[in-house]
């Protein structure tokens, strides 16, 4: 494994300074070109100046180059700033930055290095974000496990039920569906993001309840069905995978989507009302949204 990672960092402020005004205008077309380049994701970290920094890691090597290259290239104007650093001190920044979060008063997002701590009554989840997406820190993962403890709460679901946790990253969500008491398949097309995804399963003893599979949809037997599901991805896999989404939903199970900016969420809601669905709950953070649809019992 290489000793060192480039970091990316995209600066939006000053003539791309959109933001929050127009969070569906650059920072969406951003989000769209990254994800084909960027599986494992990438931190949005507030600038000194009231802008956004969109941060990319990635392992040293070619790809790393080119997609600065093709950043610069799709946008000439924007602050693109490149740097190869330590894998030490990547590791050392995350120690620096992920600190714990409480998310709908039953989950605490912990560090490694933090588990053994006092969690104030909370189910603590220990995440070791690596090189996957969702710490708990970006409002996407975290208004994704505030909707899971809104369902729960209102007997949405129950231990012993079975989860698809679609766009795994990390595993958080898979993770905290385990701790409340159900067993599932978290799936991602980033064999690295499994991979973490894996070792985090292991930190937080529920491995054995956790199945994970590189790869999407296509990956399931034709007959499985979930008594919930969530997917945390991007609005315009959401809108396309819709008619699959649907049919791996039991009687009664709610959906939770998010990786949705709120300009795009009336679009997704569409989507899944045009097929049978009530319309959603839509829950915000910054500019993004999370949608809870549940679901008759029919």
């Amino acid at each position: 494994m290489p000793a060192q990672l480039k970091r990316i960092d995209i600066r939006l402020d000053g003539e791309f300074g959109a933001l929050p005004d127009d969070p569906t205008g650059l920072l969406e077309d951003l989000t769209v070109f990254l994800s084909a380049r960027a599986p494992q994701g990438w931190e949005e970290l507030p600038s000194p100046d009231g802008g956004l920094v969109v941060r990319v890691h990635l392992e040293d090597h070619p790809l790393a180059d080119a997609l600065a290259r093709d950043l610069r290239r799709r946008w000439p104007g924007l602050d693109i700033a490149q740097e190869t650093i330590e894998r030490e001190d990547w590791g050392a920044s995350w120690m620096e930055f992920f600190t714990p979060i409480e998310i709908g008063g039953r989950f605490e997002i912990v560090p490694p290095w933090l588990a053994q701590a006092d969690h104030h009554g909370r189910e603590a989840i220990v995440i070791e974000p690596k090189m996957a997406f969702g710490t708990g820190h970006h409002p996407t993962t975290a208004l994704c496990l505030e909707a899971l403890t809104v369902v729960a709460a209102g007997g949405g679901i129950a231990p012993g039920g079975r989860f698809l946790d679609l766009g795994t990253g990390t595993g958080i969500l898979g993770i905290g569906l385990c701790k409340l008491g159900l067993t599932g398949v978290g799936l991602d097309i980033d064999p690295q993001a499994i991979a973490c995804a894996a070792e985090n399963a292991k930190a937080n003893a529920v491995a054995e309840r956790f199945s994970l599979a590189v790869g999407s949809l296509n990956c399931l037997p034709a007959a499985a069905r979930f008594e919930i599901v969530v997917a945390n991805i991007l609005a315009g896999p959401l809108r396309e995978m819709a008619g699959e989404l649907v049919l791996r939903l039991a009687p009664g199970a709610p959906l939770v989507l998010s990786g949705i900016l709120t300009g795009q969420a009336g679009a997704v809601a569409d989507a899944y009302v045009s097929l049978g669905l009530d319309a959603p709950e839509e829950r915000r953070q910054d500019e993004w949204s999370a949608l809870i649809f549940r679901t008759s019992g029919t």
